[in-house]
């Protein structure tokens, strides 16, 4: 039978508040209003690349968190299963860049989200996907959220659901320890692994790239381990294959390259292309957004993609 979704993903969707020019937060008097958050920025991604996704998750019923709701679903995301709650307010976060610096400050305890619990979810709705995308952010915001995100995992594993993990390791949020305690036993059950290198040494305790290749290896996901020097390396089967990346002279903002990564990568797989391909697509679309300001604002479309898959010039007058 046909699913009715290609990727199902959940999690924090957050109001953002920057600085119009590049400056500091304690002396701006004028914001630019967004939102973002690991699991919407992918939604919004792969909807552009004209797969079928769907976002749930928490916000709370108030002006942010209806402003947030209608942006996505005007995104062409189905946000069917989220859900605006009147006893918790939206989390915000803030960010700024200074002297090359950026810092983000996040207000977020007790969000709405992070209230999320396993008797939220609905097994039929999971199952009716392709594959469930999670993050690390998810269970790094309470006990209850931690209890959702492995309920989930274990409902699209009993229903033949593919697991896609980004560990997306947030250490503001938690501990590496308990980071580890989570993720780990994660990565053990997804079918696709998308650390980054930086990520994945920290994980295992190491400063060596070569252990913590071998460690991936005993996974029996297909892992794509990022930035590893000009390269991304697939990890399958016990066997590495590097696919290299040619690195961008105008970077502007790295904030959602590896979201735009994910849904680059998703969809390759989605749409019946190899690995390697899929890892190519990911690398475009994350091309794509760090040359501009956003967290999922210049994630391209599957026409751009495309022509940048084939290096096709575009008539711009």
């Amino acid at each position: 039978m046909t699913k009715r979704f290609d990727v199902i993903t959940f999690g924090e969707s957050m109001a953002l508040f920057t600085p119009l020019r590049e400056q500091s937060l304690e002396y701006s008097d004028t914001l630019n209003r967004s939102f973002g958050g690991a699991e919407s920025n992918v939604a919004i991604g792969l909807a552009r690349l004209g797969v079928r996704v769907s976002w749930f998750g928490h916000l709370g019923d108030d002006p942010q968190g209806r402003y947030i709701l209608k942006r996505i679903r005007g995104e062409a995301v189905d946000v069917s299963r989220a859900k605006l709650v009147s006893s918790a307010n939206t989390g915000l976060m803030m960010r700024h860049k200074v002297a090359g610096l950026e810092e983000v400050f996040y207000y977020r305890k007790h969000s709405a989200a992070s209230r999320m619990s396993p008797e939220d979810l609905d097994e039929a709705f999971i199952a009716d996907a392709s594959i469930l995308h999670i993050t690390g952010i998810t269970p790094a915001l309470s006990d209850s959220c931690r209890a959702t995100v492995e309920r989930a995992v274990d409902m699209a594993k009993r229903h033949g659901v593919k697991v896609s993990l980004d560990p997306n390791l947030r250490l503001k949020l938690w501990t590496i320890e308990q980071a580890r305690e989570v993720l780990l036993p994660l990565a053990a059950k997804a079918d696709y692994f998308l650390p980054g290198m930086d990520e994945l040494k920290r994980l295992y305790g190491t400063d060596d790239e070569e252990k913590a290749l071998q460690e991936v290896k005993r996974l029996s996901a297909l892992t794509v381990v990022k930035s590893v020097g000009n390269t991304n390396v697939i990890v399958r089967d016990g066997q590495t294959v590097a696919v290299p990346f040619e690195k961008i002279e105008h970077v502007v903002d790295t904030v959602g390259a590896g979201d735009a990564f994910a849904a680059g990568f998703l969809t390759g797989i989605v749409k019946g292309y190899t690995p390697e391909q899929a890892v190519r697509m990911g690398n475009l679309a994350a091309g794509f957004v760090i040359q501009g300001h956003g967290d999922w604002e210049l994630v391209p479309t599957w026409q751009q993609l495309q022509q940048a898959m084939h290096n096709e010039s575009v008539i711009e007058r």
